[in-house]
């Protein structure tokens, strides 16, 4: 790209923090003010297993849905204003999500709108293979080699860089879908695209990736999830984030003129400590980035500018997420209420593990979960100033374990409190709770030269 066709101001905004978000978050970007890219963020370790799950029920699945409805409500108006978008919704099958995306444009009667898919990033199905080369995948907490867990390994991702999504959009792609890959690499894509950023530019790339850091979580910079949520006007309405980014790699942190939430130095440094490790080395694959070096600058009126910020050069390895069968689980709740409700709420947990035990279930303490919800469990030991004994408190039980019978069983004994406990006891309208998988997270590494990823383009 030469001098003369790059822009000096380019805005990306991201419409969704997590899978679940708000379906306005991303509406409101595009209809109430200026954008040139939306960036949407749908995955976190759990949710790739999940989609694996989806995909081995039915091969059509295992992506973000949620996208396709939201693309579906918001093209034409993106199409209108040349808007583009960025988005981690293929989860571990992205071809399907970009079928679907183009069975959307169909819908609308568009034309000539470019769909690009990132691959790359899903090597279950090579995991024996790596193995056999030498790659042992240990935990990066415990260091145990992956063959403690291999055969039941459910997904494996690799946190791919930003350059792909570059590279989608060279080729002139409107939309762009990936699997797994760092959530600042959805902002720093685009920022490589339109301002010619290489791989040795650290600092201008550690800059991108402070800037996806910031708004990765959506709302959660402008004011959502904030410690002083009592001066963030209209809440109810407020406005997700937009980077207006300059290719000397400073940019600002604002949002649309007129939404509510809030854009300060207080609400930007929030976020920027969520997930933070070692501050002066923030590893991601296309930089390691220092969120120690840069000054913070808040200009009023939703404003906060961050410039000065350092990199340096990326680790040999990815980061790989997977996740395996842990056991089982069951968990379940009710309310107890009136006179002496923590009393009570005791003695029906004592009262389920007797009528347990008694039928030859027996579970540790570090199998069982016990709380009292309404009497301080949230924040165990700390006063809460003026607290007095409640009036109602919600008891829940659970268990956990290998045996699925076992937690299952636990599962009978909840509701016939209502009838064959003390009184007061409400809340049993769900049900027995039922035996649930539990998902384990295993985080390893992999070497780079392990790794191929391309770029198809569809339309």
């Amino acid at each position: 790209m030469t001098a003369k066709t790059m822009k000096d101001k380019v805005l990306i905004a991201n419409g969704q923090g997590f899978w679940g978000d708000s379906i306005l978050g991303p509406v409101r970007l595009i209809e109430e003010g200026p954008l040139d890219y939306l960036t949407l963020d749908y995955l976190a370790e759990v949710t790739m297993s999940i989609m694996q799950k989806l995909k081995d029920r039915d091969p059509s699945k295992g992506y973000a849905t949620d996208f396709v409805t939201m693309v579906d409500r918001i093209l034409p108006k993106a199409v209108e204003k040349g808007v583009k978008i960025v988005a981690n919704a293929g989860g571990v099958n992205p071809h399907a999500c970009k079928d679907a995306i183009l069975e959307v444009i169909k819908k609308h009667g568009l034309e000539g709108i470019k769909v690009a898919v990132v691959e790359g990033d899903d090597i279950l199905g090579d995991l024996d293979d790596l193995m056999a080369s030498g790659e042992r995948f240990e935990n990066m907490d415990t260091q145990e080699p992956l063959e403690a867990v291999r055969d039941r390994v459910s997904s494996a991702n690799i946190y791919l860089g930003a350059f792909p999504i570059a590279e989608a959009l060279d080729q002139g792609a409107q939309i762009v879908i990936t699997g797994r890959g760092t959530d600042p690499g959805l902002v720093i894509g685009p920022l490589i695209h339109e301002f010619g950023w290489g791989r040795e530019d650290y600092d201008k790339l550690a800059a991108g990736t402070v800037a996806g850091h910031i708004v990765e979580c959506g709302a959660q910079c402008t004011g959502g999830n904030y410690t002083d949520w009592q001066n963030i006007p209209n809440m109810a309405m407020v406005g997700y984030p937009v980077i207006e980014a300059r290719p000397d790699g400073t940019f600002t942190v604002t949002k649309h003129e007129g939404t509510g939430g809030a854009v300060t130095r207080d609400t930007v440094v929030h976020q920027l400590s969520y997930e933070m490790g070692d501050p002066a080395n923030y590893i991601t694959p296309d930089v390691i980035a220092d969120f120690t070096s840069f000054d913070i600058v808040d200009e009023g009126h939703d404003r906060v500018t961050i410039k000065g910020v350092k990199g340096t050069p990326a680790t040999p390895t990815y980061k790989v997420s997977m996740s395996y069968q842990d056991g089982w689980k069951s968990v379940g709740q009710l309310t107890i209420s009136g006179p002496d409700a923590l009393p009570k709420a005791k003695l029906a947990a004592e009262i389920v593990w007797q009528r347990l035990s008694y039928d030859g279930f027996d579970y540790s303490d570090d199998e069982k979960l016990i709380e009292f919800v309404g009497a301080n469990v949230c924040h165990e030991g700390i006063p809460v100033p003026g607290s007095t004994e409640p009036s109602e408190v919600i008891l829940r039980l659970g268990v956990k374990g290998p045996d699925k019978k076992k937690v299952a069983r636990f599962g009978s004994e909840l509701v016939p409190l209502v009838t064959s406990g003390p009184p007061g006891i409400t809340g049993f309208a769900g049900g027995r709770p039922k035996a649930a998988e539990i998902i384990g997270y295993w985080p390893a590494l992999l070497s780079k030269d392990k790794v191929k990823t391309s770029v198809r383009t569809f339309s």
